[in-house]
């Protein structure tokens, strides 16, 4: 085979595999848009972010979820948060940000087994509490945390 061969060879095998991944980088998109839940995270406040979720409001304050956050964030736009808890039947962990404009940050959905511990960074545009809305066995639970998010270290 001569060179110009295996280049065509080559050049059509890098065509053929570019064309794929496009076509699924194309249909991937529109599986996870389909998931998103717009009602919820353009919600303006917490009630209609946690209905737009869960489908009720009404939660009831336990001692039992645990939010690990920095009492000082010196950078509102890359706060770590982290929610676990030790209850039983947990269907989702919703996390919010109270006072930002589309309080609604994160939802987790948690398959059967899974260890209820997850972790993100969210955005906080001043200080704020952060609520953390654990779903188990059917019934919603909450519990908060004030985060004061300065101005590069200056106070807010």
């Amino acid at each position: 085979m001569s060179l110009n061969q295996k280049r065509r060879v080559f050049l059509k095998g890098s065509l053929a595999a570019g064309t794929l991944g496009a076509a699924a980088g194309l249909l991937t998109p529109g599986a996870v848009l389909a998931a998103w839940n717009k009602n919820a995270f353009t919600s303006k406040n917490i009630d209609e972010a946690i209905a737009g979720v869960v489908g009720d409001p009404v939660t009831t304050p336990s001692k039992d979820i645990t939010i690990k956050a920095p009492d000082i964030a010196e950078n509102g736009a890359v706060v770590p948060v982290s929610v676990s808890t030790n209850m039983d039947g947990v269907e989702s962990i919703t996390l919010l940000v109270e006072k930002n404009a589309s309080p609604l940050a994160a939802v987790f959905h948690l398959p059967k087994g899974s260890l209820p511990d997850v972790s993100t960074r969210v955005k906080m545009g001043k200080t704020s509490d952060v609520i953390a809305v654990v779903k188990a066995n059917g019934k919603l639970f909450s519990a908060r945390k004030g985060v004061k998010v300065t101005i590069g270290g200056c106070g807010g």
